[in-house]
């Protein structure tokens, strides 16, 4: 089935597999779009409502319900497929952000509006994200699982390198609207790429209901140590983030006018994203089999030190120090979450829950964004502390996944 040996020279070898460049490609596209959406929304509700708490519940809405329906799109990804599956979630997020555009221009961007559309757009994310993370291991032989997994994530520091800068820029020289109509080709785009990518079939197990195999996935993630606890200690790192994202832009609003504010923005989070690919590409040099628990945690007590006390008492240079330290510790993390995942669950199952693994472990992102919507009013300090609190209590939770050499639960 592979064409390259198990062992990879370079990531440009790893390229040459089948189907693996345009899976690539798409992801880039595709999250470059999500990246982006996530800071226009924003950015927009800042600019255009003068409300931080309107920014962290617009966030809430743009991954939350993606998340609660995540069991039910777990097993539509394992019935369809996951390349059918993906190809879904791009057509669906190219329309509805389309919609979103267009209520923009029509000056119909009201709240109850903007919460309706943001929410639609949610519901086929899991289908797109599990889709390609399923994708992914299976095009690649076991050797290579590490580099491949270090590129995946070099993907996204690329993301958040290009995506932000954007973002800020469209949105500060073209508008929303128009920030929005670019997200809209993304995913355009990288669903154009996916007929180039290898089909696999869903499974053949039609005969069971539809409500059966969506209680039998949660259960499957239930009853897997690994996976209950990535569940619990990458959503407390998500929180983390997901508070950065809304409380960064303020910040920065507070220091510079509103049109030179946004491409800042865009700025620090590229910054972010450089030093996250660098540390991702390599992370995949260095193998962390057996070491991932530790990799995480390390990473994430390094996330706390720079979002407090760097990030938030230092002024501008602490920020942007802050949040480069924050990208360099990104990278390992996530690299070791992606092996620690795969490696420990049954490949036979892994259409199954990966979805609803995905989405448990990003459900602190919605969640740091309100809390961070909410206590913004109050102080910034308190809103950066609470976001390295939530990664010192990741830490502590990586550390309670089973070890290699614990015996099975």
């Amino acid at each position: 089935m592979h064409q390259l040996s198990k062992r990879q020279g370079s990531y440009r070898d790893l390229l040459k597999i089948p189907g693996l460049f345009p899976l690539i490609v798409a992801a880039t596209l595709s999250r470059l779009a999500g990246r982006m959406f996530v800071l226009t929304l924003v950015l927009f509700a800042l600019a255009q409502f003068s409300s931080s708490a309107l920014a962290g519940w617009l966030t809430f809405a743009a991954i939350v319900p993606g998340l609660i329906v995540s069991p039910l799109a777990s097993v539509l990804l394992d019935r369809v497929g996951p390349t059918i599956a993906v190809r879904i979630d791009m057509i669906a997020s190219a329309v509805f952000v389309v919609a979103i555009s267009f209520v923009g221009w029509a000056g119909w961007s009201s709240p109850p509006a903007l919460f309706i559309l943001v929410m639609l757009f949610s519901l086929t994310g899991p289908l797109g994200a599990a889709g390609t993370r399923i994708l992914l291991p299976r095009l690649v032989p076991p050797g290579a699982l590490d580099r491949a997994n270090a590129l995946d994530i070099a993907v996204y520091a690329i993301v958040d390198v290009v995506g932000p800068a954007m973002a800020g820029v469209v949105l500060a020289w073209l508008g929303p609207e128009a920030a929005m109509a670019m997200i809209a080709a993304a995913y355009a785009g990288a669903a154009i790429c996916l007929p180039h990518v290898q089909h696999l079939p869903g499974s053949d197990s039609t005969h069971t209901s539809f409500l059966r195999q969506t209680i039998e996935g949660i259960q499957m993630v239930a009853r897997q140590p690994t996976l209950r606890g990535l569940a619990v200690s990458y959503s407390l790192y998500e929180i983390t983030w997901g508070a950065l994202y809304v409380v960064v832009p303020v910040y920065v609003a507070d220091h510079y006018a509103t049109a030179a504010g946004d491409p800042v923005t865009g700025l620090l989070w590229a910054a972010m994203g450089i030093a996250g690919g660098v540390s991702a590409l390599l992370a995949g040099h260095v193998r962390t089999t057996g070491r991932e628990r530790g990799v995480m945690a390390a990473g994430m007590l390094v996330t706390a030190f720079a979002a407090w006390p760097v990030g938030a008492e230092f002024g501008f240079g602490g920020l942007a120090t802050g949040l480069m330290l924050a990208g360099v510790a990104s990278g390992p993390i996530s690299v070791a979450l992606l092996t620690l995942r795969q490696r420990r669950t049954d490949p036979q199952q892994l259409g199954r829950v990966l979805s609803i693994s995905i989405s448990l472990n990003g459900a602190g992102f919605p969640l740091g964004s309100a809390i961070a919507g909410m206590v913004i009013p109050e102080s910034l300090s308190a809103t950066f502390a609470l976001a390295g609190i939530a990664s010192v209590v990741a830490a502590i939770a990586s550390m309670s996944i089973p070890s290699d050499t614990a015996p099975a639960a």
